[in-house]
């Protein structure tokens, strides 16, 4: 498997089962009226392409605490736990959630797994969810652990599932739209008795997974960027030695090893992704990050 991040890779499932459940429903149902019998209604096509392009990738975006809850397996660590390990956790992600402006602090939860691994998701700064595993509860030391959260609080603050929703958003419109142009050029004949038949339907899905998959070049694109941001923004709220010391933890893990017992890990995913790996790498190499935050100064 490419080195995609399992939430992230997750997010654009769900969004591409959506995009296509929409298309097969529609074309079922008739609906989205932009084919004429002289060819397509452009403005129809694309107000059609933006409603049903963001629906997907909203509704991956509202459904993702819940999946993943349900996939990892997270039991939430309520305000009065008697364990003083996951009570100190709790509290941790309550300071630094203040320290970052959160309008309320995220849920906490844990999740059994030997991996060093921790995440953040939700659909608001309001509804959020900072979930670690077993195995960085038992790998890292406070200042690591705190320099983990740092960053995933900075997803939140930053609004990065947003803005990644709204790119996928964007991303989704230009693939819908896209695949039912070139469709109708592919399959209209003279007398346009294929236009908007099984041809151009199967045209149409076809061209909708190729191009929803070079989208996720884009996305991963911002995704990469915003692990730099959120790399920073951990070291301000936790402390840029605790930061670069979480980081290093997760390089010597990762070393530690093999590679395909790593390659789906949330925080660092895979060390020195090359060529096409590269593009779709949904996080930087762990040594451009530590770089990054060394020539930061502060």
């Amino acid at each position: 498997m490419l080195a995609i991040g399992k939430r992230i890779f997750l997010f654009l499932l769900v969004n591409f089962l959506v995009i296509t459940t929409f298309t097969i429903v529609a074309q079922i149902f008739g609906i989205g009226p932009y084919l004429r019998e002289n060819g397509l209604d452009y403005g129809s096509l694309a107000a059609f392409c933006l409603i049903y392009g963001f629906s997907g990738s909203i509704i991956s975006l509202m459904m993702s605490r819940a999946i993943a809850k349900w996939t990892y397996g997270v039991q939430l660590i309520e305000p009065n736990n008697t364990n003083p390990t996951l009570r100190d956790l709790r509290d941790m992600v309550a300071r630094l959630a203040r320290d970052a402006g959160l309008p309320q602090t995220p849920e906490v939860g844990i999740y059994s797994a030997q991996d060093i691994n921790a995440f953040a998701t939700g659909p608001s700064k309001s509804r959020a969810l900072v979930a670690v595993s077993s195995g960085l509860l038992n790998s890292m030391n406070r200042d690591e652990i705190e320099g983990v959260l740092g960053h995933e609080i900075s997803h939140i603050a930053n609004g990065d599932m947003v803005t990644m929703t709204l790119l996928q958003g964007i991303v989704n419109a230009f693939v819908m739209f896209l695949a039912r142009v070139i469709a109708m050029v592919v399959t209209r004949s003279d007398d346009n008795r294929n236009s908007g038949g099984f041809m151009y339907f199967i045209v149409v899905m076809v061209l909708q997974t190729a191009f929803m998959f070079l989208g996720m070049i884009v996305v991963n694109w911002f995704s990469r960027y915003r692990e730099f941001r959120a790399d920073e923004g951990g070291a301000k709220l936790a402390g840029k030695n605790s930061m670069i010391h979480a980081l290093e933890r997760l390089q010597a893990n990762f070393e530690a090893v093999p590679a395909r017992q790593s390659a789906m890990q949330t925080l660092q995913i895979s060390s020195r992704p090359s060529g096409l790996a590269a593009l779709f790498a949904s996080h930087p190499p762990l040594e451009a990050r530590i770089e990054n935050l060394r020539k930061k100064a502060g």
